[in-house]
């Protein structure tokens, strides 16, 4: 198990941690000492922290493996609906807008392994890339907001109509570059075919 596997198993072990925090009613709000909401915010800091550090380090070591393609975007995914279907357990964030972009993440994922599948590469946009970074801004404020700072829960629920709106966009432009380099594909294919073909009738 090599340092970028070991970040991200230990971002997928602080998932219910994160939850637990989240959700447990502790007295006074205090988590040793600390607002609950200043905890938190650090546990979910430090997981996204590794979301990009076991990247970097993959590709600066040459450690990029298979287990590591698949369990990356998994702990993502993992965190994120995680804190976001908390959120809206606690009221600071609406469901409906919850639902379209975990939605949003499972059609993207799919979309991904079918790509991948058929041999095709998808990797992710630079829209792909900016609605993560939103999405990790509009939790952090989401969560210092909570009761303490409401103006920075208003903050972050202007944030996560951005992550909305680039969660919606994005995904339209994964389904039409999928959709390119199918058709790309098959005119190859035929290419190929034709040109074969009329190999084969010259030589006959």
């Amino acid at each position: 198990m090599n340092l970028p596997n070991s970040l991200t198993i230990a971002r997928i072990f602080l998932v219910p941690v994160l939850v637990s925090v989240l959700l447990t009613k502790f007295e006074g709000r205090l988590v040793m000492g600390l607002p609950v909401e200043l905890v938190a915010a650090a546990i979910f800091g430090v997981a996204s922290l590794t979301d990009w550090l076991d990247g970097y380090l993959a590709r600066r070591r040459n450690q990029v493996t298979a287990i590591g393609q698949v369990l990356d975007p998994l702990a993502d995914k993992l965190l994120i609906s995680a804190t976001l279907i908390s959120l809206v357990q606690l009221g600071l964030a609406s469901a409906w807008m919850v639902g379209v972009i975990i939605g949003r993440e499972i059609a993207v994922t799919g979309l991904r392994n079918l790509a991948y599948s058929r041999g095709l590469a998808m990797p992710a946009s630079g829209l792909g890339k900016f609605k993560m970074a939103s999405q990790v801004i509009a939790i952090l404020l989401l969560i210092l907001g909570w009761e303490r700072l409401p103006a920075l829960l208003v903050l972050g629920q202007a944030a996560l109509w951005v992550v909305l709106l680039t969660a919606v966009i994005s995904a339209v432009g994964y389904y039409q570059g999928f959709q390119r380099a199918m058709v790309e594909r098959a005119a190859k294919v035929t290419d190929f075919e034709a040109a074969k073909s009329a190999r084969e009738k010259k030589i006959s």
